[in-house]
Formats: structure tokens, sequence, C-alpha cells
């Protein structure tokens, strides 16, 4: 299986948020990882960097932050180039799927931890 190097936008560190979940298993799954949060903080070995850093390489961005949140990282997402965009349920936004779509990106509406419980990531 190939690794997809996964950017979570929306990191926490509280074990109870949807993203500190998928980050955990996407780890588990060998899935290299670079997780975007408010705070400069670390979960098991993994920094959330605050920010938009600079970053390459990027196959999967996956949103956990709601659409008027994504305002403030829409050029900077079309901007690394990614492979696609997963829409986390509560994250789904019309106008970044038709701007990510119109720049070759791939978009899905869906759960990245089902994705991966079911082999579909």
């Amino acid at each position: 299986m190939a690794t997809k190097k996964t950017l979570v936008i929306g990191a926490s560190t509280n074990p109870a948020r949807y993203s500190y979940l998928a980050m955990e298993k996407l780890k588990r799954y060998g899935h290299p990882i670079v997780a975007v949060g408010r705070n400069a903080e670390s979960i098991n070995g993994t920094d959330i960097l605050p920010g938009m850093p600079t970053l390459d390489g990027i196959d999967t961005v996956t949103l956990y932050i709601n659409p008027e949140v994504q305002k403030a990282y829409t050029d900077w997402i079309i901007s690394l180039h990614p492979k696609r965009i997963i829409f986390n349920p509560g994250t789904e936004n019309d106008e970044l799927e038709q701007l990510a779509k119109s720049n070759g990106i791939n978009t899905l509406e869906a759960c990245t931890l089902v994705l991966l419980g079911t082999g579909q990531y």
C-alpha cells in the first residue's frame, strides 16, 4: 500500500476530537502526517504547527475546520497542490470544492476514519 503524506487541518490534542482520532489512525496505517492547528502542541510525537507553514509533497488534505474558518486557509491549501482534499462531515464547502476542482485537485466529501477503516484511503 502506498503511503500518502496527509495534512490534517484542525488538529487537536483532545482525544475525543475526530482530528485526533484521524491522526492516530493515519499513523497506524503508515501515512506520514503534518498537523496544523490553533496552538503549537504535540500529540504522541507529532507536532501541531500553528499558522500556514511552508510544506511540500502533500498528497491529501483532510479538513476538520468549518467552512467559515476555512476561508483564511483557502489560498494556502490550493498553493500546496495536493492531489485531493477530504471534506469530513461538517466541513463541506462548495466554494472551496469548486476552486480545488478548477485547480486540478480531487475532492471528496467523506470521513477519513471510515476511508481508512474500509481500505478506501
